[in-house]
């Protein structure tokens, strides 16, 4: 069994969705939105001996140029491959063609980050709540010689709500100070209404001011209208804004594919936060993914450490009040095909990236004022 390139957005999705719980990041419009920031998506499908399909992967590429001349390629594999993760022996043949496949494109490394299942919960020493075949497959990865990422590029850990429970039973199980907040921003006005492509410039906008006032850094206009843009005509995002008096506050933008609606973007405004207009939008997105057939809302995104330490922990404390479930995976692994360049690599990469942050900073402050 050997990877095969395929090509094609219909055909490409469809295959992963005849996989266990493929991720909206191996789509076909994943990879191409990726394009634009110089990577090159690469489709394989693995089939066994009856031609069924047992494993896919979107690959993405991009060259690198050494001061000397040389060429050398970093491939990623976003929250990939998609397969029985359990299956022992196909996991050992698609790691291996994955490695091969490396060295072949003289890459510095490939990076995986699947969503495999370490536990649930926040803590890592609770044995009734960690997943011992998650455990394994790590145990596999070190023993192959990949390394636990230094550069996690996703979020490792989530919340996922289960939306097979009723609309009572959602509001049930939240925190009182979360259902009240819901109905506060009834009570105050706030509505939600779901938006189209004539709001993705205003959404651009309001996710810049979001941007500059919690201190995180967004790539350009043209990466994000795009993106949102190619979704949203392929059936696979939807908009909700929250308005006060007919003017829009806050809004969502949620993914979905495979039965998971992703809560992948939010943004506010300065004005009206005290109406609770995000609780209202999470609310709103979970009855929306239970329409359009969902199974499980992901809020994308969990602390690594969970204390006030982490970064995360003020959203994460929001996501709380929804009294979901907690979720950590296995993380980002690298499987190391130059280990002289990756060592130069991850040295000189959080250089490169707190230069690009404080850029991205300035240009975050022209586009949101």
């Amino acid at each position: 069994m050997r990877p095969v390139e395929v090509c094609g957005a219909d055909t490409w999705n469809q295959i992963l969705l005849n996989l266990p719980e493929p991720h909206i990041l191996q789509t076909w419009q994943w990879g191409q939105s990726k394009i634009q920031n110089g990577w090159l998506p690469k489709f394989f499908v693995w089939r066994d001996g009856e031609s069924a399909v047992m494993a896919a992967a979107m690959i993405l590429e991009r060259e690198l140029r050494t001061p000397f001349g040389l060429g050398f390629r970093v491939l990623y594999c976003p929250k990939g491959p998609a397969m029985l993760w359990t299956n022992k022996t196909l996991l050992s043949n698609v790691l291996t063609d994955l490695e091969n496949y490396a060295q072949k494109q003289k890459a510095i490394f490939l990076k995986i980050d699947p969503d495999v299942l370490l536990g649930t919960g926040t803590s890592a020493e609770d044995a009734e709540s960690q997943n011992p075949e998650g455990s394994a497959i790590r145990e596999m990865l070190i023993e192959r010689g990949w390394r636990f990422s230094s550069d996690q590029i996703q979020f490792r850990n989530t919340v996922v709500i289960d939306l097979k429970q009723t609309e009572p039973e959602l509001l049930a199980r939240m925190k009182q100070k979360t259902r009240y907040n819901i109905r506060l921003a009834e009570r105050k006005g706030v509505t939600v209404r779901e938006g189209g492509v004539d709001d993705l410039q205003m959404l651009y906008q309001m996710y810049a001011v979001t941007a500059v006032r919690d201190g995180f850094v967004i790539r350009h206009k043209e990466y994000y209208i795009a993106l949102w843009r190619s979704f949203f005509e392929a059936g696979m995002a939807r908009f909700l804004i929250a308005e006060y008096e007919q003017k829009p506050i806050a809004a969502v933008v949620l993914f979905h594919f495979a039965g998971v609606m992703r809560y992948m973007f939010g943004m506010s405004l300065e004005v009206q936060r005290d109406l609770m207009p995000n609780y209202l939008l999470q609310w709103e997105a979970m009855r929306l993914g239970q329409s359009l057939g969902c199974h499980s809302y992901d809020m994308w995104g969990a602390p690594d450490v969970f204390d006030q330490s982490d970064s995360m922990w003020g959203v994460y404390r929001f996501k709380e009040g929804f009294n979901g479930t907690t979720v950590r995976h296995i993380g980002a692994w690298d499987y190391i095909a130059r280990p002289i360049f990756y060592k130069f690599y991850t040295k000189t990469l959080p250089r490169v990236l707190d230069l690009m942050r404080f850029r991205g900073k300035k240009e975050n402050r022209k586009q949101a004022y």
